[in-house]
């Protein structure tokens, strides 16, 4: 944080000073700039999506996990990661993916589990509001 006359900024001098910053837009064909360890924004951005492709699970999903007493090994998190990844391959949107007797519907975009069923909670076992299905 910046000190002026060895005092820190306040929150609103702090923000006005924030909010006043002219950044120049991006010109075309210039290189975007550089972040302080010397990477553009999309550099960290697509390096950090392809290092973190493990599904996330919503804040529903966790409670449904816990309410269903669903617990996942780490070899059945890999096969969840590897449906996930073969139902955006083939262009899925909302997938249901089946491991184990366990149900899983995942957003393809966000890479986010839904929510989750055991075998014994999927009911009448009618699935809505998918496009495809991946069973491993």
């Amino acid at each position: 944080m910046n000190l002026q006359n060895n005092q820190y900024l306040s929150a609103l001098r702090l923000q006005e000073k924030l909010l006043n910053q002219t950044t120049p837009p991006p010109v075309a064909g210039q290189t975007p700039p550089k972040t302080e360890a010397g990477f553009s924004f999309r550099e960290v951005l697509s390096r950090e999506a392809v290092k973190n492709d493990d599904v996330r699970f919503s804040k529903h999903a966790k409670v449904r996990l816990a309410d269903r007493g669903i617990d996942l090994s780490p070899e059945q998190i890999n096969r969840l990661n590897e449906g996930t990844q073969r139902a955006g391959a083939k262009g899925i949107k909302e997938s249901l993916v089946i491991i184990d007797q366990m149900a899983f519907i995942v957003n393809i975009p966000n890479n986010t589990v839904v929510t989750a069923m055991s075998g014994r909670d999927t009911g009448d076992n009618v699935f809505t509001n998918i496009d495809g299905a991946v069973i491993i």
